[in-house]
């Protein structure tokens, strides 16, 4: 489905949608809980659908209400195949989690996550007894444990998802574990790990993100939660507000806890020059002028494609460095920006030497902005068509992933859509 984005004046009060990577975190640990847990301010997000559809699968009992979810968790397969959909933070958290039973399972995917690699979880959990058969090194995923605990090396350097898994799922082995992290990237997820592994009574140690002691044997305790506002669909949200804010916008429900990579686009926007005021009950951002700036992505690089639309109005170039972790993402996300951008008439440097991307703002023009299938491309093409000039984005239904409602939220402060 296209839908046509014309540049608009907004005003008023957008709250920021329950953070899908919180949620989904929450209902793995809903799972391995002994008990009744609850989900409050769930995630509408097709990643969250597909985590407690797997959840399910793997044992936990699931009533969904209009505001709360409750799990009665347990580890006893009803299904011999699980279906993550597009999540790749799911495919790469349950399958040590699957991995702690010991029948055969298959993990499945659809779409742009059948072509991600996953190489890293063969690796890491063959050495310790689980048989792991890929795909020519993507899903569907064959596996069958039991995961005992142990000794383990991971790569961090494509994804930090695979070490939620493993966070995740090892204190639950029988037997301690250690796990060595090389070159890791996107910390701040770990952090939100660790966080909610804390809440739920889980212990353990690490030494500067390289080396975590994981007793194994341990007990998830039941919670009542409630699910953190997102900062990644809020770093669209705040971009859209210091462009078009008339004169300013404020955007709801981003808090500081637990950790989230993303809240990083409050100092990326300050360094440009952005306004932005902490109210009561979130965060003012008004219009005004706007120079570019530098920006290191590597640990948040959902920040590429609302920064990237962000400095296409800036005065000056910026810099965005981190572009090697943008090529395993729901499109080669680098190559996306570079011409779909271009197509509106903003020049977009690839610098792989560099690890750069470099955007030089300039006048926008209509153009037919090609979502590639990913929802945060559909979301940047918007911040284009918003701020910039007319834009049809073509393939809007992509956002169904992370933020159902974002055209509706828009709508409702303002923004001119029409059907293509």
């Amino acid at each position: 489905m296209n839908l046509i984005v014309r540049p608009s004046a907004l005003s008023g009060r957008l709250v920021a949608p329950a953070s899908k990577s919180h949620m989904q975190r929450l209902i793995a640990a809903a799972l391995l809980a002994d008990g009744e847990c609850w989900i409050r301010n769930p995630s509408d997000a097709a990643d969250c659908w597909a985590a407690l559809s797997v959840a399910a699968g793997l044992g936990a009992d699931i009533e969904v209400g209009s505001n709360a979810i409750r799990v009665v968790g347990g580890l006893q397969p009803r299904s011999d195949t699980l279906d993550l959909g597009e999540s790749g933070l799911g495919m790469r958290m349950f399958s040590p989690i699957a991995a702690l039973h010991d029948g055969p399972l298959t993990l499945e995917a659809q779409g742009t996550l059948q072509h991600r690699p996953m190489d890293a979880m063969a690796e890491a959990l063959s050495p310790a007894g689980v048989n792991v058969v890929l795909t020519d090194g993507h899903a569907p995923i064959q596996i069958q444990g039991p995961l005992k605990g142990g000794e383990f090396r991971l790569d961090g350097s494509l994804s930090s998802q695979f070490l939620t898994g493993m966070l995740m799922a090892l204190p639950a082995a029988p037997e301690d574990s250690v796990v060595h992290v090389d070159n890791l990237k996107s910390r701040p997820y770990v952090d939100m790990t660790m966080d909610v592994l804390q809440t739920v009574g889980i212990a353990l140690q690490h030494d500067n993100h390289t080396r975590f002691e994981i007793p194994g044997g341990q007990s998830f305790s039941p919670f009542d939660h409630t699910v953190a506002g997102d900062w990644s669909a809020g770093a669209f949200l705040l971009t859209i507000a210091a462009l078009t804010g008339d004169p300013f916008l404020e955007v709801d429900g981003l808090g500081n806890t637990p950790t989230q990579a993303d809240q990083a686009v409050t100092g990326a926007l300050l360094y440009s020059g952005a306004k932005m005021m902490r109210t009561e009950s979130g965060i003012r951002v008004d219009r005004g002028r706007r120079k570019g700036f530098r920006f290191d992505a590597t640990h948040c690089p959902d920040l590429f494609p609302p920064l990237a639309a962000y400095a296409a109005f800036c005065k000056g170039k910026t810099t965005l460095t981190g572009l090697h972790r943008l090529q395993h993402k729901e499109s080669n996300r680098g190559e996306a920006i570079a011409t779909e951008f271009a197509k509106a008439g903003i020049r977009v440097d690839l610098l792989p030497d560099e690890d750069a991307m470099v955007i030089h703002p300039g006048t926008v023009q209509p153009a037919t902005f090609d979502g590639r299938g990913d929802h945060r491309m559909v979301m940047a093409g918007t911040v284009l068509g918003l701020a910039g000039a007319p834009m049809e984005i073509v393939g809007i239904e992509a956002v169904e992933k992370s933020y159902p409602a974002f055209f509706d939220d828009l709508s409702e402060v303002g923004a001119d859509f029409g059907r293509a």
